[in-house]
């Protein structure tokens, strides 16, 4: 397969119907044109980031902004373009402004403190078991069980009631759908927004044993952050981790269930299972449509001149499938020797809530195995529904059967 000369290709591209793979062209570019335009919706005309070594380049290089008022800072959709007041803060900010927010989390997002969470983390993943199982065959895994996982985990680190996780999990759906109209997606921002300014005043009058509650009490009132920060900052949590683990979670079942070799190996040697879930959330890749950044200066890039005001896109799927960082990187090995993925970034916007991730994904895989060893699709794979048009890959509904 070859490149077509002197056509720019329409972005994001689209892979096969029913696929764990990313686009085809993917592996095509790597090799003919690493560093090539790509055309978005609005007609302009980034660079896609294709290779593993240039990906990890771009992403350490403060060269390239991730502030989307950036000059030339390409988007994916035209509702993310028109919600800039709703960016997520942090996560599109460059340092200075990024650096001072972070270092107020970090520390509640470091590896000891998300072990901690274990405990709650399996409690949480046994009552939803108990739910499928009572519900009866066949069950929705999505629905059931990983849609609501990362809604209760990061209520209980937010501090924010149980009851409203229905509330988030639809406004988060609104927001990571690339089809949702700019009003919808602003919306949608607005309720999380407002719900997080009063769950920040709530903190403020009576602080708990939480993260917001933390940052109001440790951080607000020695005036070194607002309150609209502190929401911003709640929300980006909300959004950034939810989606993303949730899909994650029920696409590393599927994937498991569709290489039963792998899927032995870990049921007969549990203890690998943290290794099999780097390497799951490399080979799945689940946030597929690439990190936007923007050249504030001329920078050379895999050999190619990236211009000041010229736009980039870090395509992850594609850098995670890269032979010369993975030797055959399109097979799933769960004993592939610690895979240094860059699923969650790199750099210094290397995702916050990694290890929470990590840890949410081992139980859920680990106890629905262990409690379900005859889980199972209960239809056919060529029937389920794939999330091509959705900010977060997966699939919409895993209906399973288990007896």
């Amino acid at each position: 397969m070859s490149l077509p000369k002197d056509v720019v290709a329409d972005y994001p591209m689209a892979r096969a119907s029913h696929t764990f793979d990313p686009p085809v062209t993917f592996s095509v570019r790597r090799e003919q044109d690493p560093v090539g335009k790509v055309k978005l919706w609005d007609g302009t005309e980034p660079w896609l980031i294709t290779r593993y070594a240039d990906a990890q380049a771009v992403l350490t290089d403060e060269r390239f902004s991730a502030d989307p008022h950036t000059p030339g800072f390409p988007f994916i959709t035209p509702a993310v373009k028109a919600n800039l007041r709703f960016r997520q803060l942090m996560i599109r900010d460059d340092d200075p402004q990024h650096g001072r927010l972070r270092r107020m989390l970090n520390k509640d997002f470091m590896a000891r403190r998300m072990e901690l969470l274990r405990p709650s983390v399996q409690r949480l993943v046994d009552g939803l078991v108990d739910d499928l199982i009572a519900g009866g065959e066949p069950g929705d895994l999505v629905k059931t069980f990983a849609i609501p996982l990362p809604s209760m985990v990061i209520c209980l680190l937010l501090g924010v009631p149980y009851e409203d996780h229905g509330f988030f999990q639809q406004r988060t759906l609104r927001v990571a759908d690339r089809r949702t109209s700019e009003e919808g997606v602003k919306a949608a921002n607005q309720e999380l927004s407002e719900y997080m300014m009063r769950l920040v005043a709530a903190k403020d009058a009576e602080p708990g044993d939480d993260l917001v509650s933390r940052l109001v009490v440790e951080q607000y009132r020695n005036g070194a952050i607002t309150q609209q920060e502190i929401a911003d900052l709640a929300r980006m949590i909300l959004v950034a981790g939810h989606e993303s683990t949730a899909h994650m979670t029920a696409l590393s079942v599927l994937a498991l269930l569709r290489h039963p070799d792998q899927l032995a190996e870990l049921t007969a040697h549990p203890a690998k299972i943290p290794n099999a879930v780097e390497e799951l959330l490399r080979y799945l890749t689940v946030v597929h449509n690439g990190l936007p950044r923007a050249a504030k200066e001329d920078v050379e890039i895999g050999g190619q001149l990236i211009k000041a005001g010229e736009g980039l896109l870090v395509a992850l799927p594609s850098a995670n499938r890269d032979d010369a960082a993975f030797p055959d990187a399109d097979r799933l090995d769960v004993d592939r020797p610690s895979p240094r993925h860059l699923t969650f970034g790199f750099g210094i916007h290397h995702c916050l809530g990694h290890y929470l991730a990590r840890v949410e994904v081992q139980v859920a895989i680990e106890t629905l195995f262990r409690r379900l060893p005859g889980l199972r699709l209960a239809i056919p794979f060529e029937q389920l529904e794939f999330r091509h048009q959705m900010a977060v890959y997966g699939v919409f509904e895993l209906p399973v059967r288990w007896s």
